[in-house]
Protein backbone atom coordinates (compact mmCIF):
# COMPACT_ATOMS: atom_id res chain seq x y z
CA UNK A 1 0.00 0.00 0.00
CA UNK A 2 1.31 3.40 -1.04
CA UNK A 3 0.80 6.45 1.57
CA UNK A 4 1.15 9.86 0.31
CA UNK A 5 0.57 13.52 1.75
CA UNK A 6 -1.58 16.05 0.54
CA UNK A 7 0.19 19.52 1.85
CA UNK A 8 -1.83 21.98 3.10
CA UNK A 9 -2.37 24.54 0.08
CA UNK A 10 -0.07 27.61 0.16
CA UNK A 11 -1.64 30.61 2.25
CA UNK A 12 -2.03 33.92 0.36
CA UNK A 13 -0.58 37.31 1.87
CA UNK A 14 -2.54 39.86 2.54
CA UNK A 15 -0.75 43.27 1.30
CA UNK A 16 -2.99 45.04 -0.86
CA UNK A 17 -6.97 44.69 -1.28
CA UNK A 18 -7.54 41.94 -3.32
CA UNK A 19 -10.41 40.33 -5.22
CA UNK A 20 -10.12 36.71 -5.59
CA UNK A 21 -12.34 34.76 -8.25
CA UNK A 22 -13.74 31.03 -7.25
CA UNK A 23 -15.70 28.96 -4.49
CA UNK A 24 -15.74 30.47 -1.01
CA UNK A 25 -15.31 27.28 0.63
CA UNK A 26 -12.26 26.95 -1.32
CA UNK A 27 -10.76 30.24 -1.43
CA UNK A 28 -11.45 30.52 2.87
CA UNK A 29 -8.53 27.76 3.71
CA UNK A 30 -5.88 30.26 1.68
CA UNK A 31 -6.46 33.52 3.59
CA UNK A 32 -4.41 33.81 6.54
CA UNK A 33 -5.47 33.00 10.61
CA UNK A 34 -6.90 36.08 12.15
CA UNK A 35 -6.50 38.31 9.09
CA UNK A 36 -9.20 40.62 8.76
CA UNK A 37 -10.51 43.10 11.06
CA UNK A 38 -14.08 43.13 9.91
CA UNK A 39 -16.50 41.05 7.49
CA UNK A 40 -19.69 42.54 6.04
CA UNK A 41 -21.44 40.67 3.60
CA UNK A 42 -24.82 39.38 2.78
CA UNK A 43 -24.70 35.74 0.90
CA UNK A 44 -27.33 34.90 -1.52
CA UNK A 45 -30.70 34.04 -0.19
CA UNK A 46 -32.24 30.48 0.07
CA UNK A 47 -34.72 30.05 -2.83
CA UNK A 48 -34.99 33.56 -3.92
CA UNK A 49 -32.92 33.63 -7.06
CA UNK A 50 -30.86 31.60 -9.35
CA UNK A 51 -27.65 33.05 -10.38
CA UNK A 52 -26.70 30.33 -13.17
CA UNK A 53 -24.10 29.48 -11.82
CA UNK A 54 -22.48 26.01 -11.24
CA UNK A 55 -21.79 25.83 -7.00
CA UNK A 56 -23.83 28.80 -6.38
CA UNK A 57 -25.75 28.91 -2.88
CA UNK A 58 -29.41 29.29 -2.35
CA UNK A 59 -30.29 26.60 -4.47
CA UNK A 60 -29.88 23.52 -1.82
CA UNK A 61 -32.41 21.01 -1.78
CA UNK A 62 -33.91 21.81 2.15
CA UNK A 63 -33.56 24.78 4.03
CA UNK A 64 -31.50 22.67 6.72
CA UNK A 65 -28.65 22.09 3.98
CA UNK A 66 -28.35 25.99 3.73
CA UNK A 67 -27.88 26.80 7.17
CA UNK A 68 -25.79 24.07 7.68
CA UNK A 69 -23.91 24.87 4.40
CA UNK A 70 -23.48 28.80 5.45
CA UNK A 71 -22.63 27.97 9.24
CA UNK A 72 -19.82 25.65 7.85
CA UNK A 73 -18.67 28.66 5.69
CA UNK A 74 -18.79 31.42 8.25
CA UNK A 75 -17.11 29.09 11.02
CA UNK A 76 -14.11 29.24 8.26
CA UNK A 77 -15.06 32.96 8.15
CA UNK A 78 -14.03 33.06 12.52
CA UNK A 79 -10.78 31.85 11.62
CA UNK A 80 -9.60 34.38 9.72
CA UNK A 81 -10.91 37.44 11.87
CA UNK A 82 -8.80 39.10 14.34
CA UNK A 83 -9.69 37.76 17.55
CA UNK A 84 -11.46 41.38 18.48
CA UNK A 85 -12.96 41.57 14.70
CA UNK A 86 -16.69 41.55 13.81
CA UNK A 87 -18.88 40.30 11.56
CA UNK A 88 -21.87 41.82 10.18
CA UNK A 89 -24.17 39.83 8.57
CA UNK A 90 -26.97 41.03 6.14
CA UNK A 91 -29.68 38.18 5.18
CA UNK A 92 -33.38 37.95 3.92
CA UNK A 93 -36.19 36.14 4.51
CA UNK A 94 -38.93 34.36 1.85
CA UNK A 95 -42.10 32.13 1.79
CA UNK A 96 -42.98 28.38 1.36
CA UNK A 97 -42.77 27.63 -2.07
CA UNK A 98 -46.08 25.12 -1.66
CA UNK A 99 -44.23 22.66 -3.44
CA UNK A 100 -44.23 24.03 -6.91
CA UNK A 101 -41.04 24.11 -7.88
CA UNK A 102 -41.26 27.54 -9.73
CA UNK A 103 -42.19 31.07 -8.92
CA UNK A 104 -44.30 33.08 -11.15
CA UNK A 105 -42.80 36.89 -12.20
CA UNK A 106 -44.68 39.52 -9.93
CA UNK A 107 -45.67 42.46 -12.38
CA UNK A 108 -43.84 44.89 -9.78
CA UNK A 109 -41.18 42.89 -9.58
CA UNK A 110 -39.79 41.12 -12.74
CA UNK A 111 -37.06 39.39 -10.88
CA UNK A 112 -38.91 37.66 -8.49
CA UNK A 113 -39.77 34.99 -11.45
CA UNK A 114 -37.90 31.57 -10.72
CA UNK A 115 -37.94 28.54 -13.09
CA UNK A 116 -36.44 25.87 -9.86
CA UNK A 117 -37.26 26.49 -6.06
CA UNK A 118 -36.97 24.11 -3.13
CA UNK A 119 -39.70 22.71 -1.50
CA UNK A 120 -41.31 23.43 1.36
CA UNK A 121 -39.08 22.65 4.41
CA UNK A 122 -40.60 20.12 6.68
CA UNK A 123 -43.43 21.23 9.55
CA UNK A 124 -43.91 24.10 7.19
CA UNK A 125 -47.34 24.82 5.68
CA UNK A 126 -47.95 26.84 2.31
CA UNK A 127 -47.49 30.71 2.41
CA UNK A 128 -45.55 30.08 6.09
CA UNK A 129 -42.45 32.81 6.46
CA UNK A 130 -39.50 30.38 6.25
CA UNK A 131 -37.38 32.75 9.28
CA UNK A 132 -34.73 32.47 7.78
CA UNK A 133 -32.54 34.89 8.96
CA UNK A 134 -33.07 34.26 12.53
CA UNK A 135 -32.76 30.11 11.73
CA UNK A 136 -29.38 31.29 10.52
CA UNK A 137 -28.54 33.17 13.46
CA UNK A 138 -29.15 30.92 15.92
CA UNK A 139 -26.98 28.66 14.03
CA UNK A 140 -23.62 30.59 14.04
CA UNK A 141 -24.52 31.66 17.94
CA UNK A 142 -24.63 27.73 18.32
CA UNK A 143 -21.20 27.58 16.45
CA UNK A 144 -19.86 29.52 18.75
CA UNK A 145 -20.29 33.31 17.71
CA UNK A 146 -21.23 36.02 19.78
CA UNK A 147 -25.00 36.98 18.67
CA UNK A 148 -25.11 40.91 19.70
CA UNK A 149 -27.00 42.61 18.04
CA UNK A 150 -29.74 42.51 15.37
CA UNK A 151 -30.54 45.62 12.66
CA UNK A 152 -33.42 46.13 11.24
CA UNK A 153 -32.36 47.48 7.90
CA UNK A 154 -35.49 49.71 7.07
CA UNK A 155 -36.28 50.41 3.45
CA UNK A 156 -38.40 53.39 3.15
CA UNK A 157 -38.45 53.12 -0.76
CA UNK A 158 -38.97 49.51 -0.86
CA UNK A 159 -40.38 47.88 -4.01
CA UNK A 160 -43.90 47.84 -4.03
CA UNK A 161 -45.69 43.53 -3.96
CA UNK A 162 -48.57 42.54 -5.13
CA UNK A 163 -50.36 41.05 -1.97
CA UNK A 164 -53.66 41.55 -0.11
CA UNK A 165 -53.43 39.38 2.66
CA UNK A 166 -50.39 40.54 4.58
CA UNK A 167 -48.48 43.40 4.89
CA UNK A 168 -45.68 44.56 2.39
CA UNK A 169 -42.36 43.39 3.49
CA UNK A 170 -39.92 46.68 4.04
CA UNK A 171 -36.95 45.41 6.24
CA UNK A 172 -34.30 43.36 6.11
CA UNK A 173 -31.95 41.83 9.00
CA UNK A 174 -28.22 42.83 9.84
CA UNK A 175 -26.70 40.91 12.20
CA UNK A 176 -23.92 41.59 14.22
CA UNK A 177 -21.67 39.27 15.48
CA UNK A 178 -18.75 38.84 17.41
CA UNK A 179 -15.99 36.21 17.37
CA UNK A 180 -14.87 36.89 20.98
CA UNK A 181 -16.97 38.43 24.05
CA UNK A 182 -14.61 41.53 23.60
CA UNK A 183 -14.37 43.13 20.40
CA UNK A 184 -12.97 46.37 18.25
CA UNK A 185 -16.46 48.64 18.29
CA UNK A 186 -16.07 52.42 18.22
CA UNK A 187 -19.61 53.76 18.87
CA UNK A 188 -18.75 57.51 18.47
CA UNK A 189 -18.30 56.52 14.98
CA UNK A 190 -22.11 56.31 14.13
CA UNK A 191 -23.83 58.42 16.43
CA UNK A 192 -26.65 59.75 15.42
CA UNK A 193 -29.03 63.06 16.03
CA UNK A 194 -31.77 62.70 18.90
CA UNK A 195 -34.13 65.05 20.24
CA UNK A 196 -31.49 66.12 23.23
CA UNK A 197 -28.64 65.71 20.99
CA UNK A 198 -26.33 63.40 19.67
CA UNK A 199 -26.73 59.41 20.74
CA UNK A 200 -25.92 56.04 20.60
CA UNK A 201 -27.25 53.96 17.24
CA UNK A 202 -30.59 52.46 17.34
CA UNK A 203 -31.00 49.11 15.80
CA UNK A 204 -33.57 50.63 13.23
CA UNK A 205 -31.58 51.78 10.20
CA UNK A 206 -33.72 53.63 7.41
CA UNK A 207 -31.57 53.22 4.12
CA UNK A 208 -33.27 53.65 0.71
CA UNK A 209 -32.18 50.58 -1.76
CA UNK A 210 -30.63 51.71 -4.46
CA UNK A 211 -29.61 50.99 -8.30
CA UNK A 212 -27.02 48.00 -8.58
CA UNK A 213 -23.63 49.37 -9.16
CA UNK A 214 -23.45 46.64 -12.01
CA UNK A 215 -24.68 43.48 -12.93
CA UNK A 216 -25.81 41.90 -9.90
CA UNK A 217 -29.99 42.49 -9.48
CA UNK A 218 -29.78 41.90 -5.53
CA UNK A 219 -26.56 44.51 -4.23
CA UNK A 220 -26.82 46.23 -0.81
CA UNK A 221 -27.04 49.94 -0.98
CA UNK A 222 -23.06 51.55 0.66
CA UNK A 223 -25.22 53.17 2.81
CA UNK A 224 -26.02 49.98 4.50
CA UNK A 225 -22.29 49.09 4.69
CA UNK A 226 -20.45 52.35 6.11
CA UNK A 227 -21.77 52.29 9.55
CA UNK A 228 -20.91 48.67 10.03
CA UNK A 229 -16.99 49.50 8.95
CA UNK A 230 -16.91 53.35 11.12
CA UNK A 231 -18.02 51.01 13.87
CA UNK A 232 -15.58 48.18 13.31
CA UNK A 233 -12.25 48.90 11.74
CA UNK A 234 -9.88 51.73 11.63
CA UNK A 235 -7.70 53.25 8.32
CA UNK A 236 -5.52 50.38 6.45
CA UNK A 237 -7.74 47.80 8.38
CA UNK A 238 -8.69 44.96 6.57
CA UNK A 239 -12.15 44.40 5.08
CA UNK A 240 -13.67 40.78 4.18
CA UNK A 241 -16.76 40.02 2.06
CA UNK A 242 -17.10 36.40 1.25
CA UNK A 243 -19.66 37.07 -1.32
CA UNK A 244 -18.87 40.17 -2.96
CA UNK A 245 -20.69 40.13 -6.15
CA UNK A 246 -19.88 43.45 -8.17
CA UNK A 247 -17.81 45.18 -5.00
CA UNK A 248 -20.09 47.57 -2.74
CA UNK A 249 -18.18 46.71 0.07
CA UNK A 250 -14.76 47.15 -1.31
CA UNK A 251 -16.07 50.43 -2.78
CA UNK A 252 -16.88 51.47 0.35
CA UNK A 253 -13.60 50.53 2.35
CA UNK A 254 -11.49 52.27 -0.29
CA UNK A 255 -13.71 55.92 -0.03
CA UNK A 256 -12.85 55.04 4.07
CA UNK A 257 -9.47 54.03 3.22
CA UNK A 258 -9.57 50.69 4.64
CA UNK A 259 -8.17 47.84 2.33
CA UNK A 260 -10.27 45.20 1.05
CA UNK A 261 -10.36 41.18 0.24
CA UNK A 262 -13.43 39.91 -1.72
CA UNK A 263 -14.26 36.48 -2.86
CA UNK A 264 -17.13 36.13 -5.71
CA UNK A 265 -17.77 33.25 -7.92
CA UNK A 266 -19.65 34.69 -10.63
CA UNK A 267 -17.64 35.62 -13.57
CA UNK A 268 -19.70 38.69 -14.42
CA UNK A 269 -19.88 40.07 -10.83
CA UNK A 270 -16.06 39.89 -10.31
CA UNK A 271 -15.56 41.78 -13.79
CA UNK A 272 -17.94 44.07 -13.19
CA UNK A 273 -15.83 44.75 -8.68
CA UNK A 274 -12.51 45.24 -11.03
CA UNK A 275 -14.00 48.01 -13.01
CA UNK A 276 -15.23 49.89 -10.18
CA UNK A 277 -12.47 49.15 -7.86
CA UNK A 278 -9.70 50.01 -9.87
CA UNK A 279 -11.48 53.23 -10.94
CA UNK A 280 -10.39 56.64 -8.91
CA UNK A 281 -7.39 58.00 -7.39
CA UNK A 282 -8.20 56.86 -3.55
CA UNK A 283 -5.14 55.92 -1.50
CA UNK A 284 -6.51 52.38 -1.92
CA UNK A 285 -7.29 52.74 -5.63
CA UNK A 286 -4.77 49.59 -6.12
CA UNK A 287 -6.44 46.22 -6.08
CA UNK A 288 -5.02 42.81 -7.09
CA UNK A 289 -7.04 40.70 -9.16
CA UNK A 290 -6.68 36.32 -8.72
CA UNK A 291 -8.34 34.59 -11.52
CA UNK A 292 -8.14 30.43 -12.06
CA UNK A 293 -5.46 29.57 -13.94
CA UNK A 294 -6.79 27.27 -16.17
CA UNK A 295 -10.06 29.47 -16.93
CA UNK A 296 -10.56 28.66 -20.65
CA UNK A 297 -13.96 29.91 -20.99
CA UNK A 298 -15.02 32.98 -19.15
CA UNK A 299 -18.37 32.10 -19.24
CA UNK A 300 -17.59 29.26 -17.06
CA UNK A 301 -16.84 28.94 -13.49
CA UNK A 302 -13.86 28.26 -12.34
CA UNK A 303 -12.09 27.42 -9.16
CA UNK A 304 -9.52 28.26 -7.18
CA UNK A 305 -8.00 24.30 -7.09
CA UNK A 306 -6.34 23.26 -3.42
CA UNK A 307 -3.16 22.75 -5.28
CA UNK A 308 -2.72 27.00 -5.89
CA UNK A 309 -2.79 27.06 -9.65
CA UNK A 310 -3.81 31.09 -10.66
CA UNK A 311 -2.21 34.19 -12.05
CA UNK A 312 -3.03 37.64 -10.26
CA UNK A 313 -3.42 40.51 -12.60
CA UNK A 314 -2.88 43.96 -11.23
CA UNK A 315 -4.50 47.01 -11.82
CA UNK A 316 -4.04 50.19 -10.62
CA UNK A 317 -5.43 53.14 -11.54
CA UNK A 318 -3.94 56.16 -13.58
Amino acid sequence: MKRTQIPSPDKLPLIESLLIEGDVRDVLPRLPDESVQCVVTSPPYWGLRDYGIAGQIGLEATLAGYINKLTDIFSDVRRVLRPDGILWLNIGDGYTSGNRGWRAPDKKNPNRAMSVRPDNPPGLKDKDLLGVPWRLAFALQADGWFLRSDVIWHKPNVTPESVKDRPTRAHEYLFMLSKNERYAYYPEAIMEEGEQGRRNRRTVWSINTAPSLGAHVASFPPELVEPCLLASTQIDDFVLDPFSGVGTVGLVARRLNRRFVGVELNPEYMHEAEKILTSGSSRHSRCDALHPANSKDENQPALIEPSGSYRVRSRRSA
